[in-house]
Formats: C-alpha cells, structure tokens, sequence
C-alpha cells in the first residue's frame, strides 16, 4: 500500500454512471523537504496535491514522473494521475497511470482496484481480448481482497477505525468488480453472490450497487428476489435519475416474469 493516500472517485459500469461518495481517509497531505526528499521534489509532488482538475494533476504527475523518475513518491504519483483521468472519464488512461503506479509499487490495493474496475466496466462482449482483460481483472481483485485485511495505515494520523472503515469499504469495492466481471461472463449466480456481498459490506447499501444486484436476480430467473432489491432502490429519497431508471427497469422485468409464472 503506497505511504499516501486520497480518497477514490468510483465510477459504476454502463448505464449506471454514479455512485456513493467512499469514505475516506484524511486528504492526501503535502510532502516536505527532508533527508532523502530535496525541496524540488518536495514542491513538484505538493504540485500534483493541490492541482485542482483532473487535467492539472495528470500534468503535474507527468512532469513529476519524468523530473524525478526514482522518487519514492513515484507510485503515489501516479496513482493520482489515474484517480485523475478516472474522474475525466478516460478508462483507457486510467488504466496505463494505474499499471504503471503498481510497477512502482506493487502493494497498492487501491490502484490494482481501480484497473480491475476499468477492465471490468468497459470490457466488451465481441472485443477480441476480452478473455486477457478480464482475467487480469480478476487477478488483480482477487489480489487486492488478500492484501487488505492486514494491510498497514498509509498515515499515521489515520485512526484505526476510520483505516477500518476503510478497508470494509475496499472489499465491498472488490467484489462489486468480481460481479461486474461475473456479468461480462454471463455468470448469474456468480453475479449474485458478489453483488450481494458488496452491498452486504456496505453502509449505507450503494443503492448502484444494489439495483446491479436486483439485475443479476433477474438474470438467474429469480424475479421475487429481483422485485425485492429493485424496490429497496426506488425507496431510496433524491435517487439520481440513472439509477432509478435502471432500478425501474428491473422492477418491470420481475414483475413481468412473475406475471408469465402466474398464467
């Protein structure tokens, strides 16, 4: 796990483009000068910290990277840059400042998330790859679920129970990425059991995360469970309009599989 860390901007998959704020640790603090760590890139890395679009910070990290290539803020560096174009919205960005964060550093469970969520969301049926790219998904998921239950605070500061926090958070993250790769592989049941666990993990339910639970029951042919967690999601007060269509839509698929049951 790097030595720094900021909280994650999640983007949900296809239709279903918002989701819950995580929580979060402290801000990403600002580096000093110190033994090891000269004032240059002391100030070139604060440059990346209080960049304030994604467009700043990914230039900022660029010109990091380059100026000071052996830095051990090198991964942390990057991984902010792929927060960066996560939030711009360019996956495929996302996905080489995440790859190359984890060869700088290969205990970031942040990072090997967030590449395995891009592979995840945008990995199409008839792309040629689709097999590679979500295989190394998994992998780095699976990874991830090791790593975070003993993985160490990145900061002092950080309470043990907001670091907990956390780390729940984390997992729930995890397999609502092993659910989105169990639906590119058509595997219902699969889907259900890790969209169940992510909501189970989280408080409160990300009601994204549940309306793709209430999808997956309907994929299995279990249109009461189905109903159930569609209208759990519309209960919800000022849900955002994506989801609450989405949500919608899978009450009418349930309720019209109950209807045909009931001929």
């Amino acid at each position: 796990m790097s030595k720094l860390i900021q909280p994650i901007m999640f983007l949900a998959a296809a239709s279903l483009a918002l989701a819950q704020q995580p929580p979060a640790p402290p801000p990403q603090s600002q580096v000093k000068a110190a033994k090891g760590v000269s004032k240059d890139e002391a100030n070139a890395f604060n440059a990346i910290v209080k960049a304030q679009t994604p467009e700043d910070k990914m230039k900022a990290a660029d010109e990091f990277v380059v100026k000071f290539a052996d830095s051990q803020f090198k991964g942390i560096a990057l991984y902010d840059a792929a927060e960066a174009a996560d939030q711009k919205g360019d996956y495929q960005k996302a996905i080489i400042y995440g790859d190359e964060s984890l060869q700088a550093d290969g205990t970031n469970f942040d990072a090997k998330l967030l590449v395995a969520g891009e592979l995840a969301q945008h990995t199409r049926e008839n792309d040629l790859d689709k097999d590679e790219k979500l295989t190394k998904a998994e992998k780095y998921t699976n990874e991830a679920l090791g790593q975070i239950p003993t993985a160490a605070k990145p900061q002092p500061s950080i309470k043990d129970d907001q670091w907990e926090i956390y780390k729940k958070y984390a997992s729930a993250r995890a397999h609502y990425d092993l659910g989105l790769i169990a639906l590119a592989r058509k595997k219902p049941d699969v889907e259900i059991t890790e969209f169940k666990s992510a909501v189970d993990l989280s408080t409160p339910p990300d009601p994204v995360w549940q309306a793709r639970l209430a999808s997956a029951y309907n994929d299995a042919g279990k249109p009461d469970e189905a109903l159930a967690e569609a209208n759990k999601v519309l209960a919800i007060d000022n849900l955002n309009p994506a989801i609450k269509n989405f949500a919608q839509t899978q009450k009418t698929r349930a309720e019209g599989a109950l209807k045909g049951k009931s001929k």
